[in-house]
């Protein structure tokens, strides 16, 4: 029987068939160690299938470089966003100190305003505060009891004026588009040459009026007289050095405002200046040489026209010379008179 037995194991074993003998279940690993070995075995023995076997190792090192490219694309992934929250940051910080410096000019704006508005209701008052009043002071030459009483005088003539705008505007057919009285602020022109006229005797040609009102504030030139320009032009007018008052007629004579008094300003200047007499045949002639001898007398630099330094040199020569082409200044009898109405 065992010589059976082993006949068939032998014949098996030749004829192939003990491959297909049922494979040990493994104990305590050892089956894992007998795989290996096993395939070892296939490999050394199958020639066509050791070169899938050798194929692996290349592709395992590429799993092992792509692990590294893969460490790589984080890193730079985690640059990118460390730079998008530095960016983001930076923006953020921007936006507040925007925000913040925004804030400051609003609230700087609105104390400006508030500071405008309640600087216009101490005009229209006749109140000075006292940090403008040192600053007027400062500008004029007038004492505090003086601008006090000033200031009262301001009030009453922008009282007048509203009035007036008042009166005109319900009278008038076309009042429905007439601005309203309280759209004027300040001395406007019409209470302006009324008070040259009946306080400082001032009496002169119309277009010289237009020109005092115009050249009376140089920061406004034309508008309504608001309180410091009103203070300032009236020291100059009053208590101006001699070269204030030449520089203020010069302003008055200069019709177009380009710096120079030329031919044609003299001759409109001077020309409702000569007495007509009914038998001059052409009057105008007169005031033509009229101006030439002006002009000789004032043209220092010989350029055809009156420059300010002309005009400043020529008065200080000859003081009596500043009003030559009109009156724009009041008499000493009419300041005396005024300062004594002020009842400081």
């Amino acid at each position: 029987m065992a010589g059976v037995v082993g006949g068939k194991l032998g014949g098996d074993v030749v004829s192939g068939k003990a491959g297909r003998s049922p494979t040990p279940t493994p104990k305590n690993g050892a089956g894992a160690g007998g795989g290996g070995g096993g395939g070892a075995g296939v490999g050394a023995g199958v020639t066509n299938d050791a070169q899938p076997t050798a194929a692996a190792a290349p592709t395992t090192a590429g799993v092992g470089v792509a692990g590294g490219g893969g460490g790589g694309a984080c890193r730079s992934t985690l640059h990118a966003n460390k730079t998008i929250l530095k960016t983001v940051s930076v923006f953020l910080a921007s936006g507040k100190r925007n925000s913040s410096n925004q804030s400051k000019a609003a609230a700087a704006a609105l104390q400006n305003k508030r500071q405008q508005r309640q600087r216009k209701m101490d005009e229209l008052s006749g109140k000075i505060n006292p940090k403008l009043l040192d600053n007027l002071r400062k500008k004029t030459r007038f004492t505090k009891d003086e601008l006090d009483a000033l200031c009262r005088i301001y009030r009453k003539l922008v009282s007048n004026c509203q009035y007036a705008a008042k009166t005109l505007a319900s009278s008038s057919s076309s009042a429905a588009i007439a601005k309203p009285h309280s759209a004027v602020e300040g001395i406007d022109r019409i209470v302006f040459r009324e008070l040259l006229h009946s306080t400082f005797d001032i009496v002169t040609e119309e277009i010289l009026m237009e020109r005092i009102f115009c050249s009376w504030d140089k920061a406004h030139e034309g508008l309504p007289l608001r309180l410091e320009g009103w203070l300032i032009g009236l020291s100059i007018f009053l208590r101006g050095t001699p070269a204030e008052r030449a520089a203020f007629c010069f302003r008055v004579y200069d019709l177009n405002t380009d710096g120079f008094i030329t031919k044609d300003e003299m001759f409109t200047l001077l020309r409702n200046c000569l007495i007509k007499q009914p038998q001059d045949e052409d009057p105008d002639e007169g005031v033509k040489d009229l101006v030439e001898i002006v002009l000789k007398k004032f043209d220092l630099d010989k350029d055809g026209k009156v420059s300010l330094d002309d005009f400043m040199g020529t008065v200080t020569a000859e003081p009596l010379l500043i009003e030559a082409f009109g009156q724009c200044l009041p008499t000493d009898s009419a300041v005396v008179s005024f300062f004594s109405t002020l009842q400081v």
